[in-house]
Parts: C-alpha cells; sequence; structure tokens
C-alpha cells in the first residue's frame, strides 16, 4: 500500500492568504501572529502572504468566497474568535461561520483551514490564541502547510 500525505514544507513560490475576523482583536492579532509565523518557519515567502482584515467571524466565508474566486491564492488561512455571551448570538455566528467555511473550502476545491475559535470565555480565547494551549492561528497555518504539500503530491 502506498501512503500519500502532506509533509511541513513550503518552497517559497506558495501564495497565501489569512482572513482575519478582526472582531475581538486582542484575540484575533495574536491568531495572524500565529499563522504568519508558521508560515514563515515552514519556507513560505512573506512576500506571498496577504492578509484580508474582515468585521467578523460571521463574514469570513463572504472574503473567502472572493478570495478563491480571483484565483490569486493557492490556499485561504481562516482566524477569528467568537465568545459565548448572555444571548444565543454566539450559537447562530460559530455555526454560520464555520458551515460558510466549509462550504466556500469545498467548493473551491484549494486547501482551506478555520482557525475560527468558539470559546465560553475570553480566558479560553486567550489560552487558544498562545498562552497555554499553542496558538490556533499557527496550527490552522499548519495545517494549510500540509495540505498544500499533499495537494502537490496527489498531482493536484
Amino acid at each position: 500500500m502506498n501512503i500519500i500525505e502532506g509533509k511541513l514544507r513550503l518552497d517559497g513560490s506558495e501564495k497565501v492568504l489569512i482572513i482575519n475576523g478582526r472582531f475581538n482583536h486582542i484575540i484575533t492579532d495574536r491568531l495572524v501572529e500565529g499563522a504568519k509565523d508558521a508560515f514563515i518557519r515552514h519556507g513560505g515567502n512573506e512576500a506571498n502572504l496577504d492578509l484580508v482584515l474582515v468585521p467578523g467571524a460571521f463574514e469570513i466565508p463572504f472574503a473567502l468566497d472572493k478570495a478563491l474566486a480571483s484565483d490569486k491564492y493557492d490556499a485561504v488561512c481562516c482566524v477569528g474568535a467568537v465568545i459565548r455571551g448572555a444571548t444565543p448570538h454566539f450559537d447562530y455566528i460559530s455555526a454560520e461561520a464555520t458551515k460558510g467555511i466549509a462550504t466556500v473550502g469545498i467548493k473551491s476545491g484549494k486547501p482551506v483551514a478555520n482557525g475560527v475559535l468558539t470559546t465560553d470565555t475570553i480566558e479560553q480565547a486567550i489560552e487558544r490564541a498562545g498562552s497555554k494551549v499553542g496558538n490556533k492561528g499557527s496550527e490552522a497555518m499548519i495545517t494549510i502547510i500540509e495540505m498544500l504539500d499533499l495537494y502537490k503530491e496527489m498531482g493536484k
């Protein structure tokens, strides 16, 4: 049996976009930093990394669809933070952002990673933005890197 899997390597030619839902920017700015760091550490050329800012997580799928339709990017890493409050708003926004990212990603045929945090508390969000349990922006970019390599290995 042949096993095909992506490696954590970039050749520097890959054009990648980070889309950041900037609501809760104290958290999401750290996610962007983690994603950028992972991209560069694994051989990405910073000149080939773009950042698009949208108001919040709900707007990420729209920007994702436009970015992928432009054919300028090989992959897109989405980051954001939805933190539960006292109303059901959290449930609607987190569900629609997740569903939208998945739908657009599948339709595009290109690697897309969902690094949007959905947490119950600000403390949980801080932990996932690099203070205790790693940086989920970095993890989302590592997923992109592995999937880009897998995409190449499978002959696009």
